[in-house]
């Protein structure tokens, strides 16, 4: 058995923050606003696990109104949702991720991405990709004011 998830997220971006995508710290200006650690990669992948589990989405299982929660690293949110998956007898097969970033170009980290990403989610480094693109200077994201991330993964059963 098969199942596709789908995840999103979207972080406002503000001067004096860092930026960290899949565990990478990115050198930019601006960085993710966000309870936890803010990473807007993390949180997509793991809300598209958690779409095709028909779990709920992150917020439900590490709510931002919870400390425990308070600056997280959200590649062990990701790999808690990783486990979960492991629990309802599914695996990741492959993730499809699109970072959606006026600046900095992300091009020179999006290797490390992957393969933090692929040891988190326990797949081969050529299941994991992993885009950027930037806004062209259209809404928050090309006006340099946000950040957006889609996923799309696929489950196998095990």
């Amino acid at each position: 058995m098969f199942r596709i998830g789908i995840g999103h997220d979207t972080h406002r971006l503000t001067e004096g923050l860092p930026l960290i995508l899949a565990g990478v710290r990115v050198e930019s200006m601006r960085g993710a606003e966000g309870h936890s650690d803010a990473d807007a990669l993390s949180h997509a992948v793991a809300d598209a696990i958690l779409g095709a589990l028909c779990e709920g989405d992150i917020g439900v299982h590490f709510p931002d109104r919870d400390p425990q929660w308070k600056d997280a690293n959200s590649l062990e949110l990701l790999a808690r949702v990783v486990w979960l998956a492991g629990e309802r007898g599914m695996r990741v097969v492959n993730v499809d991720a699109t970072v959606m970033l006026e600046r900095p170009r992300l091009r020179p980290y999006v290797q490390l991405m992957r393969e933090n990403l692929a040891v988190t989610l326990g797949i081969d480094l050529g299941c994991v990709s992993v885009k950027a693109k930037t806004g062209e200077g259209v809404d928050s994201v090309g006006q340099y004011e946000a950040i957006k991330v889609q996923a799309v993964i696929l489950l196998e059963s095990v």
